[in-house]
């Protein structure tokens, strides 16, 4: 494990950062190639992803260090195969789906020869933050199911093979209602890709747009997982995905930091290095602490998570509310430090922190996961007293 590590990060450093495109450039689909072969020579390449699919196999608690090598450049993730929305797609068929599936959709998806995307998110006021709001829905059809609906901010779906839609189907036999996760190919009669919805960050290949499905057919052979099991299949990738979420732009957040100490031991003023000012030193501090605890937390979630993942999931639910918020002051720091040049392109900072700006609000806003937070602790607490554990807020009473 440590041998990989190394060799990620030796791989980053040495091939990946010396090919990363120049500001407000995107890298050509002929380089990713190119450089995806090298990080297949080298052993790199997707880490997470199972042996006998073309990856390296690691399991979740060995993921993070890893993704953080990979993090350290915006196009790393990339070109190791490992970036959303293709990582937790991977990660849910591996999961999920049949044998069949596997060889059709997960082995092109890992191999690198086509993307994905995960259509759940609608606009309003369908499925966002609520996922109970999904209005796009599939009926049973002779041979499949037929999805209508329209989707929203889906992640990849520009230039994507296929996209895994969440659609709201109706009791059927044995399957209760509920939603129901559909492999449908976005060149299927019926699918519409636009418009594209414009954002700050530019890492995500693919853009945001909407995507609209006007009675399109999906064999039985296509539905992922049993009918009327979509909100429970959404776990398996979604708590995951928050996780490397945090590895990737935990890695980024050490490139910043590592700019801006570079930038602290080398630049004097006012008679001093600025690394030993007492203001630059608090900044300093503040964001070696925020990437400590940040990585602590991810490692913890993720053991928890690939033991227990209904308790994974909650904690998950702590580390993206945490990372997304300390990441972002890691970079903003950095900026702060490195004066005029961090908001020039000159250097990346600025670039960088277009990038992990949305983070706090992907996969739930810190507001939404908050609020989560709250609600489990609270009750939590509740049945611990039930079930006999002491109030500790009674006044006169027992310590």
């Amino acid at each position: 494990m440590n041998d990989l590590v190394a060799r990620t990060r030796a791989f980053v450093r040495g091939v990946v950062i010396p090919a990363e495109p120049g500001w407000g450039e995107i890298l050509s689909g002929a380089a990713l190639q190119g450089l995806r072969a090298q990080a297949k020579a080298a052993g790199v390449y997707a880490p997470h992803a199972p042996r006998e699919y073309g990856g390296l196999g690691l399991s979740l608690p060995e993921w993070s260090p890893v993704f953080q090598e990979a993090g350290y450049s915006l196009i790393g993730p990339a070109v190791l195969n490992c970036m959303a929305p293709d990582e937790g797609n991977m990660r849910l068929l591996e999961v999920v789906a049949t044998d069949d599936q596997k060889e059709r959709y997960l082995r092109p998806l890992v191999d690198g020869s086509v993307r994905s995307s995960f259509a759940m998110t609608e606009p309003h006021p369908g499925a966002g933050s609520d996922p109970d709001a999904l209005a796009a829905v599939a009926e049973r059809v002779d041979g499949g199911w037929r999805i209508s609906g329209e989707k929203r901010f889906i992640s990849g779906a520009e230039g994507a093979s296929f996209a895994i839609v969440m659609a709201r189907t109706a009791a059927d036999g044995e399957h209760p209602a509920g939603a129901t996760m559909l492999l449908t190919p976005l060149s299927a009669d019926g699918v519409r890709i636009g418009p594209g919805i414009r954002t700050i960050e530019a890492a995500i290949a693919g853009g945001h747009p909407h995507v609209v499905f006007r009675d399109v057919f999906v064999p039985d052979a296509d539905v992922l997982g049993t009918p009327g099991a979509g909100f429970r299949y959404a776990q398996v990738r979604l708590g995951p995905a928050r996780l490397t979420h945090c590895m990737r732009w935990l890695g980024l957040a050490r490139r910043a930091f590592d700019i801006s100490l570079d930038r602290a031991n080398g630049r004097s003023l006012f008679g001093a290095q600025l690394a030993d000012l007492g203001v630059a030193q608090a900044m300093i501090a503040d964001s070696a602490i925020d990437i400590e605890t940040s990585a602590a937390i991810i490692d913890r979630a993720a053991v928890v998570l690939d033991d227990e993942p209904r308790a994974g999931a909650a904690l998950s639910s702590i580390a993206k509310v945490h990372c997304s918020e300390a990441v972002f002051r890691v970079i903003d720091r950095a900026v702060q430090l490195c004066g005029g040049d961090g908001v020039s392109s000159g250097l990346p900072l600025i670039q960088y922190l277009n990038e992990v700006r949305p983070f706090r609000i992907y996969d739930g806003s810190s507001e939404t996961h908050r609020w989560a937070i709250a609600r489990r602790a609270a009750k939590a607490r509740q049945r611990a007293v039930d079930a006999g554990e002491p109030r500790r807020d009674i006044v006169g009473g027992a310590p």
